[in-house]
């Protein structure tokens, strides 16, 4: 066998083989939200411009792609996730089912409808092997609170630790069994991202939300909390609010009840997604995850928001696309 020959039997070997245990985060163009929520008795639209959401496409990543970085597809991101895919997807699944609730109750509040939820606390699904919370904390456990402040929703846990640094303590009080119990944790680093901290479970809740109007938010098999704010925006619209004001708008965002916008992960790959949709303005989650997009932007405009009515009032400057 020659040389060349056993050259080219390698890099289709390369290309052919998984890379086990890595995955690629790949670029999703942003999409309409239009198409994926769906209010009964909304009100005819204007053309009043366009709602997009973003997404992170993944698949298990090649040999070569694992190996040599050129041979990954542009934009994308080779990531060792460190729970297992059927657990990143149950996850995924519970995320972005308490997006579909919080969005319309978000909504729905905002234009002032008579809305109500109702939540006894997040409850701990695994706890990762060598994580601090591991001497703590069981499956099964509730959570209720993390210093001092209540933790209804799996968006109420993120956005306390959205303020936490690796390394940090926290006063958690948590249910077991019938007893109420309160501990110390350690915060960890994330391995995606070394700056965000971490408590090292995988959890769910049980939100329920009561709403005076039917919402159905189709996910497609989207999975994660990130499209809430796109959500709620469009509801927003698609029951007469004037939200896009003529423009495409993108927008990334997990919602609390509150109608905080929270930290999401894969910035870049929906920022280049955001770009690719030649979309008008995209919404980021203020703070760390706005300096990332800005830069990747190349001539995007990127509007930092800390929460929906924020989002409302920027949009509403913005004059309307000629």
């Amino acid at each position: 066998m020659t040389g060349a020959l056993l050259i080219l039997v390698a890099a289709i070997v390369l290309w052919i083989a998984p890379a086990d245990g890595y995955q690629l985060e790949l670029v999703d163009t942003a999409h309409p939200v239009a198409a994926l929520v769906h209010v009964k008795g909304e009100r005819p639209k204007p053309a009043n411009g366009t709602i997009y959401f973003v997404d992170v496409r993944l698949r298990q990543a090649r040999l070569i792609e694992r190996l040599i970085g050129w041979s990954r597809p542009g934009g994308s991101k080779l990531v060792h996730p460190s729970i297992s895919s059927s657990l990143d997807q149950r996850l995924g699944q519970v995320e972005m089912s308490d997006s579909q609730k919080i969005a319309p109750y978000v909504a729905l509040k905002l234009l002032g409808y008579d809305v109500s939820e109702e939540n006894a606390g997040v409850s701990i699904l695994q706890v990762e092997k060598g994580a601090p919370a591991a001497k703590v904390l069981k499956p099964d456990d509730l959570i209720l609170a993390v210093d001092g402040q209540p933790v209804k929703t799996i968006a109420d846990l993120h956005g306390v630790l959205g303020t936490k640094h690796p390394g940090d303590r926290l006063t958690i009080r948590f249910r077991r069994g019938g007893t109420v119990r309160t501990a110390t944790v350690t915060t960890a680093a994330a391995a995606s991202d070394p700056k965000q901290a971490i408590l090292g479970i995988f959890a769910s809740d049980n939100l329920e939300v009561h709403l005076p109007v039917q919402v159905t938010i189709d996910s497609r098999g989207i999975g994660g909390p990130s499209a809430g704010l796109a959500f709620a925006l469009e509801i927003l619209q698609e029951l007469g609010r004037n939200v896009a004001h003529g423009r495409k708008i993108a927008a990334t965002g997990e919602l609390g009840l509150d109608g905080r916008v929270l930290p999401i992960g894969g910035v870049k790959q929906k920022t280049l997604g955001a770009r690719r949709a030649h979309v008008d303005a995209f919404l980021v989650p203020a703070g760390d995850n706005a300096r990332e997009a800005r830069r990747y932007a190349d001539g995007l405009r990127i509007i930092p928001v800390e929460n929906v009515q924020q989002a409302l009032r920027v949009l509403a400057t913005l004059a309307p696309k000629a």
